[in-house]
């Protein structure tokens, strides 16, 4: 029985190999109309197959990716329209983000006990944070010094124009407004903007209180706080079903909008993102599983689904209830998971860290500004800084970029231009944070002495 299941594996990755090789063909043959056409719908047929064979959500996640971006490329104006779809998702997932952060984040300190524990797990937290985005920051500065990225693209005379506009919208909050901004002055508006710091703030003081009480007086709201969660994870497994059609009318729209076309003249950009995500993956994050003697395999089966609907709506909040869940499925204490994911949101941004070093450079590149190692290491530090605390600001990284352009006197034109290809790097930003945010929630939960078989890993396979 077990031969024959190996047997069928195999042939269900010979026919994903099959539908992969007739879309790359299709891809090739473009140009030649109907029959370039007809490979691709061949392609996606038999991937289609596969994944209703597995059955899995990430399966169907990723054939749906391809399949909108190729609605998108061919009908881009019924590509457009679908975008609803991918809104309706979104607001399903903020609906459920603030009563799952209050209920798991709560009844975890509260049912956990010792709060000394909570103030080592914030240290080791935020001295990981650090380590972790300083070294995609290095990464990427790396990546767009060897590839050049920036040399020879030609900055158009419009956004030239717009360059002094664009820079005095860049200003920056100051470090007071953002410690200010951490802490709510109002549950429910915290709750209605979704400002998941505020919440999660909120939470982690209702759990030390409730940590303090008798357990006869804080069972009753224990009670209530347990149900609701439950009922959070149970309506964010039917709310996923919903993940692979947000995914693909994502993509749909995001290609049937801008179009191949305008991505070429910044095609080495997009290739020197993705290519330093490749390295900051296998070069750190794998690494570090191997230290924290953690599954490598394991630990990319249980990010895997939460990682590709951020990559397919381009919105680390859309992939916050699913990555709690995942890793709690995985080994992680639930008070963990829920302490560190939710601050990973302003504090370990991966992928943002990795393009904001690789955006900044590309920029001086474009502009022919030669920097010295000296003004790098100040610029790097001053992303390194001024990234904290823009969990869920619209262009965030725009806002960032501008600002630290204004101050080490680059044009903001490069700047501008980079938002041409900005939606198409952003989905592979918002995967990598929360991939990162994920491997956080492992690694502090490990040294917090998680024994769990699933996090423990005997050999450097995985």
């Amino acid at each position: 029985m077990a031969a024959k299941r190996v047997r069928m594996g195999r042939v269900w990755v010979l026919a994903a190999c099959v539908g992969a090789l007739f879309y790359a063909a299709g891809i090739a043959m473009a140009g030649l109309g109907t029959m370039g056409l007809v490979a691709r719908v061949v392609g996606l047929v038999v991937l289609g197959a596969v994944a209703a064979k597995r059955g899995s959500l990430t399966g169907w996640t990723f054939w749906a990716i391809v399949a909108g971006a190729e609605l998108g490329a061919d009908a881009p104006g019924a590509g457009m329209h679908l975008h609803v779809l991918a809104e309706i998702f979104l607001r399903l997932i903020k609906v459920i983000t603030a009563p799952l952060i209050i209920g798991t984040l709560t009844t975890g300190i509260a049912g956990h006990g010792e709060l000394k524990s909570l103030g080592r797990v914030a240290v080791k937290t935020l001295v990981y944070f650090e380590v972790v985005t300083t070294l995609a920051l290095l990464l990427g500065a790396g990546a767009i010094h060897w590839t050049r990225a920036g040399e020879g693209v030609v900055v158009p005379a419009s956004l030239t124009a717009q360059g002094a506009v664009g820079t005095a919208a860049g200003a920056h909050a100051g470090f007071e407004d953002f410690l200010l901004s951490v802490f709510p002055d109002n549950l429910v508006t915290a709750v209605g903007q979704n400002q998941i710091l505020q919440v999660a703030v909120f939470s982690i003081l209702l759990g030390v209180a409730l940590a303090m009480l008798s357990e006869e007086k804080k069972a009753p709201l224990m009670a209530m706080l347990n149900s609701m969660t439950a009922a959070m994870f149970q309506l964010t497994k039917i709310i996923m079903y919903l993940a692979p059609v947000a995914a693909g009318a994502a993509l749909s729209y995001t290609v049937g909008s801008m179009g191949i076309s305008t991505l070429l003249p910044l095609a080495k950009l997009v290739g020197t993102f993705y290519g330093a995500a490749l390295a900051l993956v296998v070069l750190v994050f794998v690494p570090v599983m191997w230290m924290a003697r953690i599954s490598v395999r394991g630990f990319f089966e249980a990010a895997s689904e939460p990682v590709a609907i951020g990559f397919a709506t381009s919105t680390s909040q859309s992939a916050l209830p699913l990555a709690i869940e995942r890793m709690e499925e995985f080994g992680v204490p639930r008070w963990v998971v829920s302490f560190v994911i939710p601050l990973g949101y302003s504090f370990n941004m991966d992928g943002g860290s990795l393009y904001l070093s690789v955006a900044s450079l590309f920029a001086a590149q474009a502009a022919g500004i030669h920097l010295s190692m000296g003004q790098q290491a100040v610029m790097l530090l001053t992303l390194m800084l001024t990234s904290k605390g823009l969990a869920g600001v619209p262009r965030a990284s725009l806002v960032i970029l501008l600002a630290t352009a204004s101050q080490f006197h680059l044009p903001a034109a490069p700047i501008l231009m980079i938002l041409g290809v900005d939606a198409l790097i952003d989905m592979g930003r918002t995967a990598l944070n929360v991939m990162g945010n994920c491997l956080a929630s492992a690694v502090v939960g490990k040294w917090e002495g998680a024994t769990e078989e699933s996090l423990a890993t005997p050999s450097l396979a995985g």
